[in-house]
Order: C-alpha cells, then structure tokens, then sequence
C-alpha cells in the first residue's frame, strides 16, 4: 500500500521555498522581496511560530506575518496564496498557537458549563431560601397577634432590668 500520509513540515517548507525561488528568478528586486517575506512568513505559521501575525493558517493572518497588504496576496502573489493554502490542506498538524488557543478554549467551555450548573444550583438554593423566610415571616406574624388571654407578644424594642 503506497505510503499516503502527508509530506513532514521539513518537506513541506523546503517544496515552498523552492517553489518561491523559482518564482523570484524572474522578477525585480521588490517581488523578490515580496516572495521572500511571504515565504518567510509561511514557514513560520507554518511551524507555529508567529512574529506580526495571529498565527491563524489565513491569508490575512499570512499578509500580516510578511507584514504586506492582503491584495499582494490576494491579487499580485495568488500563486504563493494558493501553495500557502495547498500546505496549510497538506499539514497533519496543528500550529502550536492554533493548539493553544484551541486548548484555551476547551478549557474555557469546560469551566462554562461548570460555572452555569453552579449558577442553576445557586438559584435553586435561593428559591429554596425566599420560601423559608416567607414561611418564617407567616409563623412570626402568627405568633405576634394575641391568640388567647394566656400569650402575650413581648413588647418591641424594650428590654427589663432584673
């Protein structure tokens, strides 16, 4: 069974800058520039370690990393658009600023979901506390009024010397 798995990031970063070496040959100094710090700026997201950028596998996150305007990108460098978005297609991997944030928001729902059953808890308690205070505010109104000759409610507020 021929071997199917996808091209190791070593692999991949030296097929990207031989592909935007043969690219830069023909151009003048400021595409050769352009190809050089987009190419630059693939292998760093694509290694996980951004400089200028979120370290997203996008476009503009590429076009901020070579610290260009996205149209370069999008309309002068479509070749090198479409090899960044063939490698991102290509990577087994996730980007370790991808995996963290990924991680950072797993973690997050966790605590979501932890923090609203707390919340459901704490409403339930509560409900639970206004019907004993108001069964308790029924009792001491009750015992307060004169119900026989024998009971008497002690005065508010005033307290006897001995």
């Amino acid at each position: 069974m021929p071997d199917t798995a996808p091209p190791a990031l070593a692999e991949t970063i030296g097929t990207a800058l031989t592909i935007a070496t043969e690219i830069a040959g023909d151009g003048n100094a400021e595409d050769r520039a352009e190809i050089r710090a987009i190419t630059d700026a693939m292998i760093r997201l694509l290694a996980g370690v951004p400089l200028h950028s979120d370290g997203q596998l996008t476009v503009k996150s590429l076009a901020a990393e070579a610290q260009l305007k996205r149209h370069k990108l999008t309309h002068k460098h479509t070749g090198l658009k479409d090899l960044f978005y063939a490698l991102v297609q290509a990577q087994d991997h996730r980007p370790q600023i991808a995996q963290r944030l990924q991680d950072d928001n797993d973690r997050l729902r966790e605590q979501l979901v932890s923090l609203r059953q707390e919340h459901r808890e704490l409403k339930e308690r509560l409900a639970t506390f206004v019907r004993v205070i108001h069964v308790l505010e029924v009792e001491n109104a009750q015992l307060r009024k004169p119900q026989d000759n024998n009971i008497r409610a002690f005065p508010q507020g005033q307290t006897h010397a001995h």
